[in-house]
């Protein structure tokens, strides 16, 4: 059942096959694990997903979280589910030993995420989230914070939240208003107003520990004035004894997809009680989130290739066992065929497929960059290709995951707008991930504004030398010549166009040369994929090589996988790549009009 809704050869395929001056055969970044042991790990996950999260996929988007009495009530599931996770480690999975984990690397916690988000998204952000704020606490957290709050997020009897937004500052942070009163002992008294906190309260859990922003009394203004707190819903009062904190809840949102994940409306300190507790340093709030928020975008972009995934494999089940319509040359008295043998249909399937496994491809690089710098955290090249990909990584699944999963329901006709399939609810779910973590603009502004010019471009020449060596190496394999050559040319549109902005700013200034910041990270966004496309076809041809040459049978389903891979890779250098060269003259366009049409304009 769990190949209904993805593909474990491909998922190894991917984490096996990343190229350029890191091993491949036999990647130490994945420190001991071997294939054996991550095959191993893969199966209990999947079994896991298929068993507990699966199941209750349609009943918590139909019955969603209600609201009753100040209190939040989620599926019933949801609880069983937990303790499972935490009982068998899988929240832990990537702590220390001290905390019952195993120190598992991000690779294989973003490859078990994705089997997880496949089966069932909104389950799966439930245990995401709690491992994001724990690893928080333990990374800047006291210890008497890190005893008290970790084993029971770590057990799944706990719930973690990220909680940032606010009503009027929305994405500009800087402008929070929730304050902290300074107490005794690093506490303060919390008050203030919170919204869109994903699993901000319920009963699958006995106390929910937010991560909060908020700026201490006579802070500077500004995001250089806030600071992190821990704010559970319940504290332990002198007896050791939990009780209420203060922190209401008022209001449950009401969602357009990812329903089975409440969305809360948070007050804090109504009656002047809410405690909470300085996480590090004063006034370094906003750095210490961003390490939760980064690995989230990663989590966000992995979650939307998981939810096009499991539309893409529905969609793919459907199309092969359709029957409608014959061949424009066959007789009319002929049998109707299977959808999938209509040119316009393997398109749309080969679009799907073109997106979720670039998509998952790129997020397992980036995976990948994580554990070499777990292991040498003065890797400054890792760090700066890790921080050049992560709006890429966030972005290019969400985006184009919304496109993947709209051609999923056209492969159903009027069916994918029904219920009755699984993909009409896969594309309301995928539509928050361009929202969350920051917006498509923001991640825009980000790699264009920072990501792009810091260290005077030192991250966008690494990126190249990657490139250049996936070139190189896919250059052993004759029938790649057009890729390399595609590829090699998209390089340099990309580098004429980086530049040509950069002229921009220095004659107009910043406004002029941020405006159409999301066009350039489309156009980024395609020539990375374009990469992880051409790595993968490299990968492919060199196994259909090797195993030709080494069997006298080969296995002709995994044959047909590999040649698979390589008409995917086509099709997105004949039908994606191109793109780019659109985009780059509505980049170099210097009339601007998203800049220079007045407000006033927008009018009936």
């Amino acid at each position: 059942m769990a190949d209904k809704f993805m593909s474990m050869r491909n998922l190894k395929f991917t984490l096996f096959s990343r190229k350029g001056k890191y091993p491949s055969d036999n990647p130490d970044y994945l420190k001991d694990h071997t294939p054996k042991t991550i095959d191993m790990v893969f199966k209990a996950a999947a079994e896991l997903a298929r068993k507990a999260m699966h199941p209750m996929f349609e009943e918590m988007d139909r019955y969603s979280p209600t609201l009753e009495n100040g209190h939040v009530h989620v599926h019933e599931g949801v609880r069983p589910m937990l303790e499972t996770l935490g009982q068998d480690g899988w929240i832990a999975a990537g702590f220390p030993e001290k905390w019952e984990g195993e120190n598992m690397p991000s690779s294989l916690l973003l490859c078990i995420n994705f089997i997880f988000a496949t089966a069932n998204y909104s389950a799966s952000v439930y245990a995401g989230l709690t491992m994001g704020a724990a690893k928080l606490i333990l990374n800047f957290g006291s210890t008497q914070l890190q005893d008290t709050c970790i084993p029971p997020m770590l057990s799944g009897k706990w719930q973690g939240t990220m909680a940032l937004t606010e009503p009027e500052a929305g994405t500009s942070l800087g402008d929070l208003c929730t304050e902290a009163i300074p107490m005794e002992d690093e506490k303060y008294k919390i008050n203030g107003e919170k919204i869109f906190i994903s699993t901000g309260d319920h009963d699958a859990v006995d106390n929910v520990v937010h991560l909060m922003l908020a700026r201490i009394k006579g802070a500077p203004a500004g995001a250089k004035g806030i600071s992190l707190f821990v704010v559970p819903k319940l504290r332990f009062d002198d007896n050791g004894d939990l009780i209420g904190n203060d922190v209401i809840v008022t209001q449950l949102f009401h969602k357009l997809g990812y329903r089975g994940a409440p969305i809360t409306g948070l007050r804090m300190g109504e009656n002047n009680n809410c405690i909470g507790w300085l996480v590090g340093k004063k006034h370094k709030g906003l750095s210490y989130m961003f390490q939760m928020m980064n690995n989230a975008r990663l989590e966000v972009g992995m979650g939307a290739a998981a939810i096009a995934t499991a539309a893409y494999h529905a969609a793919l089940d459907y199309c092969r066992s359709r029957h409608q319509g014959r061949k424009v040359t066959a007789a009319k008295d002929s049998k109707p065929i299977p959808i999938i043998q209509h040119p316009d249909v393997k398109r749309m399937l080969l679009f799907q497929r073109a997106v979720v496994e670039g998509s998952l491809s790129l997020i397992l690089q980036c995976g990948m960059y994580e554990d070499i710098l777990g292991s040498n955290p003065a890797n400054k090249d890792c760090h700066l290709l890790l921080e050049i990909l992560t709006p890429i990584a966030k972005t290019y699944p969400s985006e184009m995951g919304i496109l993947s999963t709209s051609a999923a329901i056209q492969c159903f006709g009027g069916y994918g707008y029904c219920d009755d399939f699984p993909v009409e609810q896969h594309f309301r779910d995928m539509r928050i991930h361009t929202i969350h973590e920051g917006t498509t603009g923001i991640q825009g502004l980000d790699l264009l504004g920072r990501k792009i010019v810091m260290e005077n471009g030192r991250a966008l020449i690494l990126l190249k030398q990657e490139m250049e060596e996936s070139i190189q190496a896919a250059k052993l394999h004759k029938n790649l010549d057009a890729m390399t050559q595609d590829l090699t040319q998209a390089m340099a549109i990309l580098e004429k166009t980086t530049k040509d902005l950069g002229a921009l700013a220095m004659e107009k200034g910043p406004e002029a040369y941020l405006a159409d910041a999301s066009l350039y990270l489309e156009m980024f966004g395609i020539l990375v994929i374009a990469w992880q496309w051409l790595t993968m076809a490299d990968a492919a041809s060199y196994a259909i090589k090797t195993k030709s040459q080494g069997q006298t049978k080969p296995n002709k389903k995994e044959i047909l996988f590999y040649e698979g891979k390589l008409h995917v890779a086509q099709y997105f250098f004949s039908h994606e790549l191109p793109k780019i060269k659109g985009l780059s003259k509505t980049l170099a366009d210097k009339t601007q009009v998203t800049l220079t049409m007045p407000d006033a304009c927008f009018t009936d």
